[in-house]
């Protein structure tokens, strides 16, 4: 017999984990905003940064594959490190419609600078829970991502970045 509507309590929303993850990813950014806002970045822009860092002349669809994040999104973040100058777009030699992405020099200076309140920030998630429950949360949270990755939207692929090495190397 289906439950009547004053039976269904908030628990039935506060106590299940797709409401916790989510509200655990607006704390993160939240303290990630808190402990790098004076760098004027978002976490997705930091992770873009890093993985042209990495990937030099990564282009924008691998790039969305290596950090897992929609494409058609991707293109407003890149525009706007591109406006900020922390990236520069340029043509592919194999083919001109196809930008190729680098970081430069005051976005390598940005990284640079931005890694130790980064680093306080991953901190300050983990700080109330006691070491081991750190690291049997991250350990969990990886499993848990690794075995649905195939289910989101955008699937982390970051072989698609050693492709693009091998390309370019």
């Amino acid at each position: 017999m289906p439950s009547k509507p004053s039976d269904i309590t908030m628990d039935a929303v506060y106590t299940k984990p797709g409401y916790l993850f989510r509200r655990m990813q607006q704390i993160a950014v939240s303290i990630f905003i808190e402990e790098c806002g004076e760098f004027d970045l978002t976490p997705v822009q930091y992770a873009a940064l890093v993985a042209i860092q990495n990937h030099p002349g990564i282009d924008a669809t691998r790039l969305s594959a290596v950090i897992a994040f929609d494409r058609s999104t991707l293109g407003s973040v890149i525009e706007r490190l591109e406006a900020k100058r922390h990236v520069e777009r340029k043509p592919s030699a194999e083919d001109k419609r196809v930008k190729l992405l680098y970081l430069t020099k005051a976005g390598a200076a940005l990284l640079r600078g931005i890694m130790p309140a980064v680093d306080r920030a991953q901190a300050r998630m983990l700080a109330p829970l006691k070491p081991a429950d750190r690291k049997m949360l991250m350990a969990l949270l990886s499993q848990l991502v690794d075995l649905n990755n195939e289910v989101s939207r955008v699937p982390l692929r970051a072989e698609d970045a050693l492709e693009h090495l091998g390309k370019a190397g």
